[in-house]
């Protein structure tokens, strides 16, 4: 005899995240998966948009709903997890070096309560330095874009950027300090810089406020190069990085064989192989730049 409605036991999955498609791909994929809202499955869902301090708090929150999963999008959403020592069976997404910030043991072999999938290696910190060279050849100062705060992943990045950069003629690269305000305190001091470009970390605060940075940095002139393809689509000059909606596709097959069973210790963290090169020719035009031809060719997308 099959199971009546009041049988059927509804899971549950708490998720922190930002503004953006992580929502809607989970719900399509899960619903692909055999759930279905209202049914045999509830999404408490917190929307933090960049704010640490809520984060936090709203990591507490859903701890405290007992979810069976918990999906952490963003570095600032599993660091706020990891603080409140949770040990439910959590799934990452837009996640840098889960290894070295000791959500898990290794990439193969997780070993704890967290899994997922990380968009970023640190080799792309010098693959970005290089792409920003060949764009703009005369760089000789570097600005590292990122929310200072605590949760961030500049540490990821920082030993294949400055590796790179002393080998292609770069003398310094700066990073912002304090707090989220130093980001435009060090984007503005860059325009007064001969020489000097910028360079995107992934970070969910800076992913927010793209539009409003985009806009800076183009009043600004400054050449920069972005992780995300949502950057030079609000007006940024370049990206190199992961397509945003494969991460979230798998994060969610992976709630999918948690809820199911299966034991986040034992299910691999996944890292990219493919990347994506966007450029906006606009930008470019903007800031008088001529893209070489060869790396048109190369790009993914451009934007005209």
């Amino acid at each position: 005899m099959a199971k009546s409605k009041a049988q059927v036991r509804t899971r549950r999955i708490g998720v922190l995240t930002l503004e953006g498609p992580a929502k809607p791909l989970l719900e399509e994929t899960l619903k692909k998966l055999g759930w279905m809202l209202g049914q045999n499955l509830k999404v408490e869902y917190r929307i933090y948009n960049g704010d640490t301090d809520l984060a936090h708090r709203y990591a507490r929150e859903l701890i405290s709903l007992k979810p069976d999963v918990l999906y952490a999008v963003t570095n600032t959403s599993m660091a706020a997890f990891q603080l409140e020592g949770s040990t439910i069976p959590t799934v990452f997404a837009m996640v840098s070096d889960p290894v070295g910030r000791h959500y898990v043991d290794s990439f193969h072999r997780p070993g704890r309560n967290v899994t997922g999938f990380t968009p970023f290696v640190p080799s792309l910190g010098g693959k970005w330095v290089s792409i920003l060279k060949e764009v703009a050849p005369d760089i000789q100062h570097v600005g590292l874009i990122y929310n200072p705060e605590p949760g961030n992943n500049a540490a990821a990045f920082r030993k294949s950027i400055d590796e790179t950069a002393s080998l292609t003629g770069i003398v310094s690269v700066e990073a912002p300090s304090g707090d989220s305000s130093g980001i435009e305190r060090l984007i503005i001091s860059l325009k007064e810089k001969a020489n000097s470009g910028l360079i995107f970390l992934p970070d969910a605060f800076t992913w927010v406020q793209r539009r409003h940075l985009t806009d800076l940095i183009g009043q600004c002139a400054l050449p920069a190069i972005y992780p995300l393809r949502g950057f030079p689509e609000a007006g940024g000059l370049i990206s190199y990085g992961i397509d945003m909606n494969k991460i979230y596709v798998g994060a969610a097959t992976y709630i999918d064989q948690i809820l199911r069973g299966a034991n986040p210790a034992e299910l691999p963290v996944q890292a990219p192989t493919e990347f994506e090169l966007i450029v906006n020719q606009n930008a470019a035009k903007q800031l008088g730049l001529r893209l070489p031809p060869t790396l048109l060719a190369r790009a993914d997308e451009v934007i005209e």
